[in-house]
């Protein structure tokens, strides 16, 4: 027996190496998962208010839209059209091939008011009349382009969403919002 003590002896690891593999696998899992099935956001602003409060962190999933495309009232992650490598959350209002209007501060989508219980207040504003970055003002009604979303906050009158960037390329979208989980007192799906 003390043979093969000496010889299982021979063939462990050092401690400190037993640690660094430990440590790079754990890391290398970690990345994975945050690259191709889940990441954790912190929200940066009110623009979902009263659904999601600024400073609330949340968990999307990034498996969904693999071969699909987000459907309307998902609550979705995309890359800033303005700021490339800023990441935004917002609410899909209407997807490709459909018409979004916006008259007396409601939302129309193919003809049809949306029912919109999470808006936070009706805005103070015409909508149409947002300020933009595009060179040129959206006409409404608007045809959301093939391969694209209109996305909109919650908190209407503090959102700078579709009305200021236009349409988001289905391909900008990097999840979609599961649950917030902080703080604990909040934790809730979405």
């Amino acid at each position: 027996m003390p043979e093969e003590e000496e010889a299982q002896k021979g063939r462990r690891l050092p401690a400190w190496l037993d640690w660094v593999i430990t440590i790079a696998v754990g890391v290398t899992l970690a990345l994975l998962v945050r690259t191709f099935v889940a990441e954790v956001y912190i929200v940066p602003s009110g623009s979902m208010l009263e659904t999601i409060q600024e400073g609330d962190r949340l968990v999307g999933e990034k498996v969904s839209y693999r071969g699909s495309t987000p459907k309307r009232g998902d609550v979705v992650t995309f890359d800033d059209p303005e700021k490339p490598g800023t990441t935004l959350i917002k609410r899909v209002i209407a997807t490709g091939g459909q018409t979004v209007d916006l008259r007396d501060g409601h939302v129309y989508v193919d003809g049809r008011k949306l029912d919109e219980p999470y808006v936070l207040d009706k805005p103070t504003y015409p909508l149409e009349q947002q300020s933009s970055i595009l060179s040129e003002a959206i006409a409404y009604p608007y045809k959301v382009p093939d391969g694209c979303i209109w996305v909109m906050g919650d908190n209407r009158t503090n959102s700078l969403d579709s009305r200021y960037f236009g349409p988001v390329s289905t391909s900008k979208v990097s999840s979609r919002a599961l649950f917030i989980f902080w703080p604990i007192g909040d934790a809730r799906g979405l």
